[in-house]
């Protein structure tokens, strides 16, 4: 028997995630890491030149319009852990309304997006994909705002990177994640509430308290 979306869903409220090890490979396997990266959302740093970026694009930004091209996005690269069992769950995740996308789009094209699972007021970031110089932190950006404006307590990185850290993202050791996740998976937020966001209304509330 394969996995199922209630049993995904399970695996992220207790603190764990699956992966494959490559595109081609039909297995998955559950990870608990012992330092979990986090985006503290009112650490989410904008430097001058991302702020000008945000401003001047031109990009526009939306969510949930093409989730399983983001998904798609995300795989698109030379070594992904997203095989076909995984696009199948969170297209279903997706279509029961607990996987989200935010996507930057230059005109009618895709240029990068960002996608997640959301279970009660914790938010679980899955991957990301650039296209355009800094679409990927311009949806990062918007994704933090919408997270801040809409409830959400926690914003899960899984793994931190080089690229995450620049932009604010932290490790916290297992313990002090469950403890935050209890915690947020117990409140409730809402990923699609109606907002306005502009790209100086982002800049400034992130900047208000980063």
């Amino acid at each position: 028997m394969g996995l199922t979306p209630d049993l995904l869903l399970h695996g992220y409220s207790i603190g764990i995630f699956p992966m494959a090890e490559h595109r081609n490979d039909p297995d998955l396997f559950w990870v608990d890491p012992k330092l979990r990266g986090v985006f503290p959302l009112d650490g989410f740093h904008i430097s001058r030149s991302l702020a000008r970026r945000i401003r001047n694009c031109g990009f526009s930004v939306t969510i949930n319009r093409d989730f399983a091209a983001v998904v798609d996005g995300c795989a698109d690269r030379a070594d992904t852990w997203i095989n076909d069992e995984l696009r199948r769950l969170y297209a279903q995740l997706h279509h029961s309304g607990r996987a989200h996308s935010l996507e930057v789009w230059e005109g009618e094209e895709l240029v990068g997006g960002v996608y997640g699972v959301a279970l009660g007021a914790a938010f679980f970031g899955e991957s990301m994909f650039s296209r355009r110089t800094d679409a990927s932190k311009i949806a990062l950006a918007y994704l933090v705002d919408r997270l801040r404006q809409t409830g959400f307590q926690l914003f899960d990185t899984q793994f931190l990177t080089a690229h995450l850290a620049s932009l604010g993202a932290i490790e916290i050791p297992r313990q002090q994640y469950r403890q935050l996740l209890d915690q947020a998976t117990a409140a409730s937020a809402d990923f699609t509430a109606e907002l306005c966001q502009t790209p100086q209304g982002v800049i400034q509330r992130i900047t208000q308290t980063s």
